[in-house]
């Protein structure tokens, strides 16, 4: 077996993008939240939240397939500390220090109680570990909810890098897991981290792009607001994140990635401005050269990687840009299950980032 398929390479991936996705949506759901001045009756918080617990949902379940009698507790234990995050906001957007302090105070209690349930489930992995672990995680929200309240530009890339972190954790997790379980092929191994990398980075690519494009909306198309700059700077800042990943093992091609990508983007920017503008000619003109690009984008991977066809790759894009299509649908309607669409397209990225792995360590003939 190829070691970027193997049981252990499989279960790190699963969990870079669960986790990171459990970021991004918390990370959504609290901003929905504070922009909907803190009712968390409205139809928009309400879908955004029901988002979030789908993927803590998932979360259990994949702990769950490995430890069955984990997955309830697992569970009651992650919705818990949702909630954490939920009094933390309201506190800092009411300016209540004494609800922020207490919810500081219950995080602080929940990663301890966290590190020994993973524990008893993993002995592998320490408890203390594991609630030390969960520092950066808890730091990182922290720092973007207050960027989320003080309407911060940087916004996005606090946020980014909250989510980012979460690649570190499954790595830790998926590492305890094998070893526990005696998971076939390497966690750590160079195909196995190739895949976990770009599985995180595609990942953040559809949720950074799918934010950029909500906050243009709700800055009714300004891409001059403060806000929109701020979020289309950290969405660029992954493209380039992207294509240093394939440059370090392509050199060559990582400049003519990066300026294939960054076209992609501005494709998807002129879609959602028709939308917006219910511009039907640029609505098509923004699908018609999508389209283009899938074929172009394919030729320019299969030069690079000739184990992967220009017209399987190409095809492989399909979902990515009509899962992105939906979700900006969602978002320039203004309905409720918003942040479910871009859930499902973020979900497609761990396919995409598997067939790319694939290439690459059938191409570099990587064998750990």
């Amino acid at each position: 077996m190829a070691p970027d398929a193997t049981q252990a390479a499989e279960l790190r991936a699963t969990l870079s993008s669960l986790l990171s996705d459990h970021v991004w949506l918390a990370g959504n759901a609290l901003e929905t939240a504070v922009q909907k001045k803190g009712d968390l009756k409205d139809p928009q918080v309400v879908g955004a939240v029901k988002a979030l617990d789908a993927n803590s949902v998932a979360l259990a379940k994949t702990i769950g397939s490995v430890y069955p009698d984990a997955e309830k507790p697992f569970l009651a234990s992650w919705r818990q500390h949702i909630g954490f995050f939920v009094n933390y906001t309201l506190g800092k957007a009411t300016k209540d220090d004494k609800q922020v302090t207490k919810a500081k105070g219950d995080l602080d209690g929940y990663r301890t109680s966290f590190g020994q349930l993973i524990n008893s489930v993993v002995p592998e992995l320490p408890a203390d570990a594991v609630a030390e672990e969960l520092k950066p995680h808890v730091k990182s929200l922290y720092a973007a909810i207050d960027a989320s309240v003080a309407g911060k530009p940087d916004y996005q890339t606090k946020l980014s890098m909250a989510a980012d972190h979460m690649a570190m954790t499954a790595d830790i997790l998926a590492g305890g897991i094998a070893k526990n379980k005696g998971l076939e092929g390497d966690v750590d191994g160079m195909a196995s981290t190739v895949r976990a990398t770009l599985t995180s980075q595609l990942s953040a690519h559809v949720w950074l792009a799918g934010n950029a494009l909500d906050t243009a909306v709700q800055k009714k198309g300004d891409l001059k607001d403060p806000e929109v700059v701020g979020a289309l700077k950290a969405l660029d800042a992954n493209s380039v994140a992207l294509a240093k990943t394939l440059g370090s093992v392509y050199p060559d091609a990582e400049k003519p990635f990066l300026a294939s990508w960054r076209q992609h983007i501005g494709f998807f920017v002129n879609y959602t401005l028709g939308k917006a503008t219910k511009n039907d000619e640029q609505v098509a003109k923004a699908k018609a050269d999508l389209d283009a690009y899938r074929t172009s984008f394919g030729e320019l991977i299969n030069s690079v990687i000739p184990e992967l066809p220009a017209d399987a790759v190409a095809k492989e894009l399909i979902p990515h840009v009509d899962t992105l299509y939906a979700a900006i649908d969602a978002s320039v309607a203004g309905k409720p299950d918003y942040q479910t669409k871009l859930s499902m397209a973020a979900h497609h990225m761990p396919m995409t980032a598997a067939v790319l792995t694939s290439g690459i360590v059938a191409n570099k003939k990587i064998d750990s």
